[in-house]
């Protein structure tokens, strides 16, 4: 180790810079797009599992409990080797053959249902902790349940859920690195393919290293404005 000749311009040398700003792109879009299916329906399960309906709140019991529960590295490798297998075989030769880039399009399905059944729990303790009395006050002015939970209870819980879902956001980011596993070329696996051609594996973890660190600065710094953007005064707000 001590004798351990760094070479840092390994990472912008061709190709190798190249494969790595790819790699950094392909880690933002799997996150991004990730992130967006996945707050999309972990609201829609999170309210569904605290409605007064018993059937409806049994299947967001159900959806939450199944996908949080299992490991994301499990439900990945079972989206890319087992789903596709037990699909019709027109279904399986399109997914297999015929659509592009089939293996991120595997990662964004399993990372957004495992992280949606996250949100869903953070959605759920948001709007529990709303008053019932701003529930009662909105129904009685003439509101119905879906108006209500519409424009008074997610708007409240969702400034109240932001600094939780900033570290779920976070998750999102450097789940992508488990993409590797099922052949997409992310971060890591640009990482760990120019330490396979160059042996500068130092270099190539630490450059990884500082661009995963670099793209959730950059979330935290966005949900924090947004958290700052969407405070209510009177509730929970990090101070600035």
């Amino acid at each position: 180790m001590l004798s351990y000749n760094f070479n840092w311009s390994v990472i912008w040398t061709e190709p190798y810079g190249g494969w790595m700003l790819q790699g950094i792109w392909t880690t933002i879009s799997l996150g991004f797009i990730s992130w967006c299916i996945a707050l999309t329906l972990g609201i829609i399960i999170g309210t569904m599992r605290i409605t007064p309906w018993k059937p409806i709140r049994f299947l967001a019991t159900a959806y939450t409990e199944f996908f949080r529960d299992i490991p994301l590295l499990v439900q990945l490798f079972f989206w890319y080797f087992a789903a596709p297998s037990i699909l019709p075989g027109f279904i399986e030769r399109f997914l297999y053959r015929e659509l592009p880039n089939f293996e991120f399009w595997v990662v964004v399905v399993g990372l957004s249902l495992y992280t949606s059944s996250r949100v869903a729990e953070q959605v759920r303790a948001g709007m529990q902790s709303i008053p019932t009395d701003q529930y009662y006050a909105a129904l009685s002015t003439g509101f119905t349940h879906l108006q209500t939970y519409r424009y008074i209870i997610i708007p409240l819980a969702v400034r109240i859920m932001i600094p939780p879902l900033t570290t779920e956001c976070l998750t999102v980011f450097k789940n992508t690195s488990l993409a590797m596993t099922v052949g997409v070329l992310e971060t890591t696996f640009m990482s760990q393919q120019i330490e396979a051609y160059t042996f500068r594996g130092i270099e190539a973890t630490t450059a990884a290293s500082l661009a995963y660190m670099v793209i959730t600065l950059m979330v935290v710094l966005i949900m924090g404005l947004i958290e700052k953007r969407l405070a209510v005064p009177g509730l929970i707000t990090r101070r600035r």
